[in-house]
């Protein structure tokens, strides 16, 4: 996300797409640095360098805003997500790449991460909702790869991936919260290894064999 600072001052004219990406990069610095219900329409707008009226021509209040930021650091996620496991055919690696990817997101600029994960509207069922569809999807995605490559049955391959993706979520975020006792390509590989070592008694097809650490 581009940060605000190209259109800082009040009254430039901006086309709607990138007024839109200035405002919600300055939404984001608020709702990160002050969480939702501390964050002020008013500091928005002030942060984007525009008026309230036109914060408000384009998002008709601060939950709008937040779920607008909410859909569009979970698709980033799952899109990393699907990315990994695309990157390659060797299922180590794969594992490897998945968990690269929840790091990579919480490491991200802008703690984006804490929008998705940290949410302190988890009581709205709007962000409860897309909250849970997104961890839903990320492990749909890892699932699949699972039921392809081994022949435990869909439910189980459905609670493996659940558990990755609460690994991969768990550990990312402890890791950023405590960073630099573990470099990151270190924490990253450590996580996986383990996890390669449980999934791997599942006879994948094609790299099972090569585990040999």
């Amino acid at each position: 996300m581009t940060a605000p600072s190209d259109a800082r001052a009040r009254g430039t004219r901006l086309p709607r797409v990138r007024r839109r990406r200035q405002l919600l990069a300055a939404a984001q610095e608020v709702f990160v640095s002050r969480g939702y219900h501390a964050a002020a329409m008013d500091e928005i707008a002030d942060r984007a360098g525009v008026s309230k009226p036109v914060l408000y021509q384009h998002f008709p209040g601060k939950l709008e805003l937040y779920l607008a930021l909410l859909e569009e650091h979970s698709e980033a996620l799952v899109e990393k997500q699907r990315e990994a496991l695309e990157s390659t055919d060797d299922n180590r690696q794969r594992v490897t790449a998945s968990f690269q990817a929840y790091f990579d997101f919480v490491a991200g600029d802008g703690e984006a991460f804490r929008l998705v994960f940290e949410s302190d509207l988890r009581n709205l069922p709007a962000v409860r909702e897309k909250s849970e569809q997104t961890f839903r999807r990320c492990a749909e995605l890892i699932g699949e790869v699972i039921r392809q490559d081994t022949s435990i049955s869909d439910d189980e391959a459905h609670l493996l991936s659940i558990a990755l993706v609460g690994m991969a979520e768990t550990s990312a975020r402890y890791w950023l919260n405590n960073e630099g006792s573990i470099p990151k390509d270190a924490a990253e590989q450590l996580v996986a290894r383990l996890a390669w070592r449980g999934i791997s008694g599942w006879d994948l097809t094609r790299s099972a064999e090569e585990d040999g650490s």
